[in-house]
């Protein structure tokens, strides 16, 4: 591989560098996400098939001669870059990312090395000219999203698994990666500054990191304040977005279509996110989103320390849909009232709220406290869990002219709200205290599994300095009196164990309980006859989700070392189901995954264990079972439908670190 050496590592800034690079990034917590090209022209639909986007043409496998057409036929007059903007800005965006080239090839730019761009297309306007214009008057950051793979470029690897007839003969990977950070320049040279560089498209095995360090380095030694995502590696754990360990990670993390369950300390993230079921335009697509969901994922995200970056496919004349126009303009009547709740914040000290989210900001002499209400007191009494600090003074942020009142109740400040919510969807309360804040977070329980055969270590836990857990076994409201947790708690019975936090001899949290069940292992089974290997059915179809294998007739069926589908395989939609044996070292509480995309079950002696169905990308799921050593049955359904493939199966438990289930412990009986 033969890699450009820059005379700086872009890689090795420091922190400081790092955060200045970033701070408008972190400031802003809200952009407009466009993907579009010639797939807009289709608008979702092909051969009688509603379902398409954006992949329409690996989706739909369409021959390259015949996608070429849409060049023809797209001629977005209505378009105007003017409206786009101010679109933008009215929803309090502070930032647009559009897709310079999606997986497709297709440019809507002017580029000198490529002719499959919109200069070839009737509109013969460079696209992205006219938007970096209108976001340079309007105060909009222009960023870009470009395509590492191309199925358009001959020198791009690997083809498309059905491009049968397109040979690559004489296609040369290396030649695609000039052709690459030749487009690339263009972009970083003619539209002015380009604030961030959103790359996708990297997970195929012809991408590394190496490759994805170079053209980090290349990149911003073009443009060295740019900001580029971590898809510029070759690392990202799938739509989680995050980087693997010891992966490059560029700048920020991109969960896609998801919200982390909790914030990121020292990580910088953005969850990308449609506003229906499709990024590129689907004329058929009506399951929009609605205003209240969205604002209320970005106060959400906004909690957790990330960016929200809201996803809208243009028509092929140039227009956003009018569902996609409406919810940009409710957005920004709220925005204009609520957006200092938003911009340049952080993420909240609580772990948990049950009535909405939490924003915070430094003020002079303490913290100011965004209380994002979703769930408005019925009482009257908004309540603040566990927090010690003095309060300054409470108000709506609508209404910053009239004090709340506002009352120390144990652990809890309690506010006194009106009857009425000044917002149906998120009305925002803001709380100033003294100092930084003092929470307490709840006690945490854990434990392996809430069930076990002899015994159970179970460990009580806290994030909290200078705080003491006390404990009881029989569900009783711990005090005083009760033991002080002192390392792990060992179970050898049913119990159920409650913890609460004291400070200087005072209860300073609710009580935190769970349940453990001492319960039986299920017996193994008899197996003769048996030999190394698994059985496995291998079917063929188009599914939205796992469907019952046990109706459908086998394409082919054979044994194989494990759950591999690799034999036999043909084409992006098909499935397996592998059933037989596994073997279990000892009596135990086991647990089993399945990493799968797209969807998988597992079933030990016909008992649903893990359930990891329907259609997405890498995902992992889990569950747990008693089992007594010996043989048990297993059976793994999997499907695929396009896109990446994988199934992995692991197991941990019964004195197992968690390991994909080995070849020698699974059999098939002759």
């Amino acid at each position: 591989m033969c890699l450009s050496l820059f005379a700086q590592d872009f890689t090795k800034e420091t922190k400081h560098q790092h955060d200045a690079r970033m701070e408008w990034w972190r400031e802003a917590r809200f952009g407009l996400f466009i993907h579009w090209g010639l797939y807009a022209v289709p608008a979702g639909e092909w051969k009688n098939q509603t379902t398409y986007g954006e992949w329409i043409r690996s989706q739909a496998q369409i021959p390259i001669e015949e996608y070429d057409k849409f060049l023809g036929q797209f001629n977005p007059v209505k378009f105007n870059a003017e409206d786009w903007v101010k679109m933008t800005r009215g929803a309090g965006m502070k930032y647009i990312v559009i897709t310079s080239k999606h997986h497709d090839g297709f440019a809507l730019f002017d580029s000198k090395v490529s002719d499959f761009d919109v200069m070839s297309t009737p509109y013969k306007k460079d696209i992205l000219k006219e938007l970096a214009d209108a976001c340079r008057k309007h105060g909009i950051k222009m960023c870009f999203y470009h395509s590492i793979m191309d199925w358009h470029h001959p020198d791009y690897l690997p083809r498309r698994i059905w491009e049968n007839n397109r040979s690559t003969e004489g296609a040369d990977f290396e030649r695609y990666i000039k052709y690459l950070k030749a487009q690339l320049k263009e972009l970083l040279t003619n539209y002015g500054d380009v604030a961030v560089l959103w790359f996708d498209g990297e997970w195929e095995n012809t991408w590394a990191d190496k490759r994805g360090i170079d053209l980090y380095n290349y990149v911003r030694s073009i443009q060295p304040k740019i900001i580029i995502n971590n898809r510029v590696g070759a690392s990202r754990n799938d739509l989680q977005g995050f980087t693997k360990g010891g992966g490059f990670a560029g700048d920020f993390g991109t969960p896609e279509q998801q919200i982390p369950a909790t914030g990121m300390p020292g990580i910088d993230w953005e969850t990308c996110m449609t506003m229906n079921d499709n990024w590129g335009y689907n004329k058929n697509d009506k399951n929009w989103k609605s205003t209240k969901q969205i604002l209320q994922m970005l106060a959400d995200i906004a909690s957790k320390g990330g960016n929200y970056l809201v996803n809208i496919g243009p028509t092929a004349e140039g227009l956003f849909p009018k569902e996609g126009v409406d919810r940009l303009k409710e957005i920004g009547n709220w925005m204009k009232i609520n957006s200092e709740s938003i911009y340049g914040t952080k993420a909240s000290p609580f772990e948990n709220i049950t009535w909405g989210r939490c924003t915070q900001k430094e003020i002079k002499g303490g913290t100011r406290l965004f209380l994002h209400v979703f769930n408005w007191p019925d009482n009257g009494k908004l309540i603040v869990p566990g927090i010690f600090n003095k309060v300054k003074k409470a108000f709506l942020l609508s209404d910053a002219t009239n004090s709340l009142v506002s009352n120390r109740n144990e652990y809890d400040i309690e506010i006194e709200v009106p009857n009425e919510a000044p917002d149906k969807i998120n009305s925002v309360v803001v709380l100033d205290i003294i100092g930084k804040p003092d929470v307490i977070d709840l006690p945490k329980i854990e434990a392996d599994a809430d069930i076990f055969i002899n015994d159970l270590d179970v460990n009580c836990l806290t994030n909290n300095k200078n705080i003491q857990l006390r404990f009881t076994l029989d569900g009783g409201v711990p005090d005083m009196k009760s033991p002080v947790v002192k390392g792990k708690i060992v179970l050898t019975k049913t119990s159920k164990v409650s913890v609460r936090a004291f400070r200087a001899g005072k209860p300073i949290s609710e009580t935190v309980q769970s349940l453990f069940t001492k319960v039986k292992p299920l017996k193994s089974i008899n197996a003769d006859n048996i030999a190394s290997g698994i059985n496995y059915k291998y079917f063929e179809g188009d599914w939205n989700a796992l469907p019952n294998f046990q109706d459908l007739k086998p394409v082919s069926t054979g044994t194989s070392k494990n759950f591999s589908f690799s034999l036999n395989k043909t084409g992006d939609y098909f499935g397996y189901e592998f059933s037989g044996l596994i073997k279990i070292p000892r009596d135990g509480v086991y647990r089993f995954y399945t990493s799968s995309d797209d969807g998988s079950r597992l079933y030990i002696d016909n008992q649903l264990v893990v359930d990891n169905d329907q259609l997405h990308g890498i995902q992992e799921k889990n569950g747990i079972i008693p089992l007594a050593s010996g043989f048990h049955s297993i059976r793994v359904g999997f499907f695929e439908k396009t896109g990446g493939e994988d199934l992995r199966v692991f197991i941990s438990g019964g004195g197992l670190k968690r390991q994909e289930i080995s070849d020698n412990i699974l059999f098939y009986q002759k």
